[in-house]
């Protein structure tokens, strides 16, 4: 089925139950077995289905199974937010004493994660050029559990190279995970270009309403192969776990990395995500092809109007055809579709906050992928965090301003960005 017929049909049969067109919402926290020897099997493994909801749930079952598909991939695992998405996938691999190794252009929260709050875990991360990825084989070593990166960063909107990123990683037998929450599942599909695990902040484009906080895990076909040709490297997968009757991952005919996420992570730490707001992403992932589209456009006009301002001193939007990644969308990207985040900046830090607060139709939000257009300063807000030092490397700075665009009428967008920028 192709991406659009998917999002609405895929992981739900509508002649079981009472046949409801919408999806139901199995809010509940357990389950009753048939019997005790139910109960027993669904915990071995020898029978599949729901445990209790912090391990699985039939709504968020559906939710797992379409995003699967859309992503192209074997399976997935919802979690509770974007940042528990990323730190199961990287724990569910690395160790204390382990590293990871994480894109130079990444969004902040991503970096305090993955640079400060793993660190307490003894799990180093090391930062490679993700635009050529010219350093990033000098940084593994035998310790190197995972390559961390965005497809779309934000906010710099840049592109990651994402074949030769996954090129070094397969010649060096490690594991590639990558962010696709900007890009989003409907503009490309990392596992398409060889990418291992694929995550999301489900908050973002995939609700478009800024209604659920959520995230997901998909990982690709076969991964057992991977993870049995790497077994030094990977041991978790290939011996037996102490934690779960012995249990051997790579021979359980199931997805390996989302099983072991949830059987371990979910398990243990619970960060999942609630059948209500599974059913909310439900709702929206039906729309989401139709969205980005205009998201797209839309940000392709704004940007276009901001590229020919006089107070705007530079643009980064890679549908521009000035734009450095502008080869890269088109190569990556559905159509060269972009998605909705612009980045541009202004002359000093003041006049960067007397723009933001001078617009009428934008929100001062931090969120993205909002069906209404939102408007940030970076530098003192999602990536507030980081030093003066640490912002120019990940080519942010003081004057940069962030747009998310939305669903509206583009002629109003660039009346009030207009009249914010005199």
């Amino acid at each position: 089925m192709e991406k659009e017929t998917i999002a609405l049909h895929a992981g739900y049969d509508k002649k079981e139950g009472y046949g409801s067109m919408s999806v139901p919402i199995a809010q509940t926290t357990a389950y009753a077995f048939r019997d005790s020897e139910h109960a027993a099997n669904l915990f071995a493994l020898k029978e599949l289905g729901p445990i209790y909801t912090r391990l699985n749930n039939p709504t968020t079952d559906v939710l797992e199974q379409r995003f699967a598909q859309l992503e192209g991939g074997a399976a997935a695992l919802c979690t509770s937010s974007g940042q528990s998405a990323i730190f199961y996938a990287i724990v569910n691999v690395a160790l204390a004493g382990d590293n990871i190794i994480i894109s130079d252009k990444l969004y902040g929260g991503a970096v305090t994660l993955l640079t400060h709050t793993i660190k307490r875990f003894g799990i180093e991360a090391r930062i490679f050029k993700s635009d050529d990825a010219s350093n990033l084989d000098e940084l593994i070593d035998d310790k190197t559990k995972a390559i961390f990166f965005e497809s779309l960063s934000n906010p710099q909107i840049a592109i990651a190279d994402i074949e030769k990123i996954v090129d070094i990683a397969k010649n060096r037998g490690v594991l590639t995970i990558c962010d696709n929450t900007v890009a989003t599942a409907a503009l490309f599909n990392p596992i398409s270009k060889g990418v291992d695990v694929v995550v999301h902040s489900t908050s973002k484009y995939t609700s478009g309403a800024g209604t659920v906080i959520g995230g997901i895990i998909v990982e690709r076909d076969n991964l057992a192969a991977f993870f049995k040709e790497n077994p030094s490297r990977y041991p978790d997968f290939v011996n037996p776990d102490p934690s779960y009757h012995g249990l051997v991952y790579v021979n359980v005919p199931l997805p390996n990395f989302t099983l072991r996420a949830r059987l371990s992570l979910a398990r243990d730490i619970g960060a999942v995500q609630s059948p209500h707001n599974s059913w909310l992403l439900i709702q929206s992932l039906e729309t989401l092809s139709l969205r980005l589209d205009k998201h797209s456009s839309n940000a392709l006009e704004v940007a276009q109007f901001l590229e020919n301002h006089s107070k705007v001193n530079k643009v980064s939007y890679p549908g521009l055809k000035s734009n450095a990644y502008y080869d890269k969308a088109q190569k990556y990207f559905k159509d060269g579709k972009s998605s909705g985040l612009i980045s541009f900046e202004v002359d000093t830090y003041e006049e960067a906050r007397r723009v933001i607060d001078s617009t009428k139709l934008f929100s001062v939000v931090v969120n993205i992928g909002d069906s209404k257009s939102l408007i940030t300063h970076p530098a003192s807000t999602t990536h507030s965090q980081m030093n003066e030092e640490e912002l120019l490397a990940a080519g942010i700075n003081p004057v940069t301003i962030r747009l998310s665009i939305g669903l509206e009428n583009t002629l109003d967008l660039i009346k009030d960005l207009n009249q914010a920028l005199n």
